[in-house]
Formats: structure tokens, C-alpha cells, sequence
């Protein structure tokens, strides 16, 4: 089978003794750009220093050698502007408080404080407020949160509606050329066309904004989610109607070129529980996951991914119901998340993208063997009857062993008789 065959296979739930691999699709299934670049080290790959596509995370492009290398089956079609507003193009050199030099957005411009802590601005306009923070020991930026007092009696809903808009000629044509440039790679296609996460909390402080106004802070927001449901629900009603505007713009120009279409990534979940009841779901999330996603079924061959980090399992068959195809990251760790119950309970109902292995403990703080052994052991419950990708639990930490790493692959490609 081809790569675009495996994945189809495995979307289709359709057991063929091979899985699938995805890493760099999105930036929730990539990797930190040391490990990009240890990785190419390993390998004997040559062409200087990684490009940083994602810079909130950090996240390394992985280039079409080391796609070969490893064996993925997929490639990311991503939005134009990165989380902090800016497009990646005319690339630099940049130098990172642990020494590595990347390739950077020509957009990408930073300051530093006398402490260390480096900062990184919306739109790459140094005359606003910076938007990131990146501490001296740290791998990646924090958002800065830029909200203003809130007047209670004077909350407008147009305020967290700012970066949803109808989708500019400029957008269309650059999806447009993408979708034929990556589908020419013989990989599955894995799309993100932003403005479907409904209260997406990385999103929520806006880093690509200038000059953010609403409900802009984290705690704030959580706690609106309770407290302001009719202000919240106003918003989702405006940006689900924006994005119903959108999409059909969108699939003229792409067609299903894309086999995956990334909407959301609103985290439901902690390591132990969840951030809202069941209830709070079918309330706030639930009809507007069920118009984005009926819209997508009944016109494209695209199938829905969703993301969702922690202690979800008690969400799981809601996930399924609204319409979503695909779940990620599948965080075994989280309680409930044990991988053979969530298997026999909803594998025919929704497809695992990730839980391959556990990015919190064992592949940054195990052994080769130990992560083989949890490698193999994940596949073999996930695969069963199709219905799993395999990737990490979320992306792959900086500092993380390459050893490892590379344990974690071959024994992907051990399961699947490659090695």
C-alpha cells in the first residue's frame, strides 16, 4: 500500500496489518526542532539548520528526506499565518537561549530583557505589546496574557470575535496551491484551515493580535465557560456562522485533495477529570461541532479530527455523536484513558490518531526497551480492525532521547514488519 492507501485504510476502519505513522501533520502531532534536528543528525541527513514552523511550540518542519526516513504517511497543510500572526517566509538564522541555530520567519523578531527572557511579537510588529515569552531555561514561548479590565456590564461578544472573519482571496490561493503542492507527495493530506475551534484556550489570548479586547485571559475564560454562558454562546453562534460562510469557499478551491481536516483543539480535559460536565458540552460545544461537522460530511470526503488532551473517556461517545471522525492525542495516562477499554468501548465508532507513546514519562525519562515494549503493545491494541494512526501523545518534547526516538519508530515499523 501507498501512503495515502494506509491512511484511508486506517480512517475507514479497515484492518490491514500495517499502521499508518504520522508526525509533523499538525502542531499537536509534530516534534520540537532539537529532536528534528537530532533526528536528522541520526540519520545522516545534510541541509543545514531546521525550519521552526509553529514558533508558539517550537515545532520543527520535517522535511521530505526525514518524512522518507522515518516512513510517515502524511503531511500538514497549514494556514498561512503562524499563532503570532505572521507568515513563514524569507527565512533567517536564529540563535536559541540552548544554543541551537533554526531557521526562522524573516517576520520572527524578538527582544530580550536583562534576565534572559526572550520575547516575540504579534505580526512581528515590535511596536505592540509582545505576545510570547520564552524564559532562559525553556524550550518554547508561554502566551503573555494582553487582557484589559473587564467592564461586566459592558461585555461585547464582537470583542472575541476580532480574528474570525470571511476568508480572504489571499488565504484561498495559498490553500489552493498548497493542497495540489502536498498532494503531489504521494502523502495523505492533513488540513488545518482555522476559524472551526470553539474556545480553543491556546487561542483564546490571541498572540497573533496586536491589541486583543474581550475575554482574553485564561482562568477568565474557563470560568465564562460557567459563569457568562450566553455571552460564550453568542460567540460560537457568530464564528460557527462565519466559518458555514467560509467553508464551501474553502472546498472549491481544494477539493478532497485533503483526506483529514484538523477543527478543533479546545483541551476538555485534565490528567485526573475534566474542565466542564458532560452537560456544559452538550450546552456550549455540541451544536456547533454538529453543524461544522454535518456540513463537512454532507459536502466533501474530508474526515474531522479532534483534539483533546487529558481525562476525556466520559466525553469519548459525544465526540463520536457530533460527528467527529478522528480523536487525538488519546492521552493513555490520563485517568480513564486506558488503552484496551477505550479500544473495545469506541474503536469502531472513532479513529485513535496518537497514544502511541507517552510524551510525559516514558519516551523522555524511559529506556529504548521500555519504550519499544510500550510501542508494540499500543499498536497491537489500537490496530486491531483499523481505526489508529499511530503518533506520540501530543509532540515530542525538547530534551527528549534521540535513542528513544528512534525506539519508538523502529518499533512502528517492527510491528509492521518493515525492520
Amino acid at each position: 500500500m501507498n501512503h495515502c492507501e494506509r491512511i484511508q485504510k486506517a480512517l475507514n476502519h479497515e484492518s490491514t496489518g500495517k499502521v499508518p505513522i504520522d508526525f509533523g501533520s499538525t502542531a499537536v502531532t509534530g516534534m520540537h526542532v532539537s529532536c528534528v534536528a537530532a533526528l536528522r543528525d541520526y540519520y545522516g541527513l545534510n541541509g543545514g539548520p531546521v525550519k521552526v514552523h509553529e514558533p508558539y511550540q517550537m515545532l520543527g518542519f520535517i522535511e521530505d528526506d526525514l518524512l522518507d526516513a522515518i516512513g510517515i504517511d502524511t503531511v500538514g497543510l497549514f494556514p498561512r499565518g503562524t499563532l503570532f500572526g505572521f507568515p513563514n517566509e524569507n527565512w533567517k538564522e536564529f540563535k536559541t537561549p540552548w544554543g541551537q541555530v533554526v531557521l526562522v520567519s524573516e517576520h520572527f523578531k524578538t527582544t530580550c530583557d536583562d534576565v534572559g527572557n526572550t520575547y516575540l511579537y504579534p505580526g512581528g510588529d515590535t511596536s505592540a505589546p509582545a505576545s510570547g515569552k520564552m524564559p532562559p531555561a525553556s524550550f518554547f514561548f508561554d502566551t503573555i496574557v494582553r487582557q484589559e479590565p473587564i467592564d461586566e456590564e459592558n461585555l461585547n461578544p464582537e470583542d472575541n470575535l476580532e480574528e474570525f472573519a470571511p476568508i480572504s482571496d489571499e488565504d484561498l490561493s495559498y490553500f489552493e496551491s498548497e493542497a495540489k503542492r502536498l498532494a503531489g507527495s504521494g502523502r495523505a493530506v492533513v488540513a488545518c484551515f482555522g476559524g472551526t475551534a470553539f474556545g480553543d484556550i491556546a487561542l483564546v489570548p490571541a498572540p497573533f493580535l496586536k491589541h486583543p479586547k474581550g475575554i482574553r485571559d485564561v482562568a477568565e475564560w474557563y470560568m465564562s465557560t460557567a459563569v457568562r454562558q450566553d455571552y460564550v454562546l453568542e460567540i460560537f453562534e457568530r464564528q460557527c456562522e462565519i466559518a458555514l460562510q467560509n467553508l464551501p469557499k474553502i472546498h472549491q478551491v481544494v477539493g478532497d485533495l485533503p483526506m483529514a481536516v484538523f477543527l478543533c483543539g479546545t483541551d476538555l480535559g485534565t490528567q485526573r477529570s475534566t474542565f466542564c460536565s458532560p452537560e456544559t458540552f452538550d450546552i456550549l460545544y455540541a451544536p456547533y461541532y454538529v453543524r461544522i461537522n454535518d456540513w463537512i460530511h454532507e459536502n466533501t470526503g474530508w474526515c474531522t479530527f479532534k483534539h483533546s488532551c487529558g481525562a476525556v473517556e466520559t466525553f469519548m461517545s459525544r465526540f463520536a455523536d457530533v460527528g467527529f471522525d478522528i480523536i487525538n492525542p488519546v492521552q493513555c495516562s490520563a485517568v480513564g484513558m486506558e488503552p484496551k477499554a477505550l479500544k473495545e468501548k469506541y474503536g469502531d465508532r472513532i479513529v485513535f490518531w496518537g497514544g502511541g507513546a507517552d510524551t510525559q514519562k516514558t519516551l523522555p525519562f524511559g529506556t529504548p526497551d521500555e519504550v519499544r515494549a510500550e510501542v508494540l503493545e499500543r499498536c497491537e491494541i489500537f490496530s486491531s480492525n483499523g481505526g489508529f494512526v499511530f503518533d506520540s501523545v501530543h509532540n515530542v518534547q525538547s530534551r527528549t532521547p534521540v535513542e528513544n526516538i528512534i525506539a519508538m519508530i523502529n518499533a512502528v515499523k517492527e510491528f509492521n514488519g518493515e525492520l
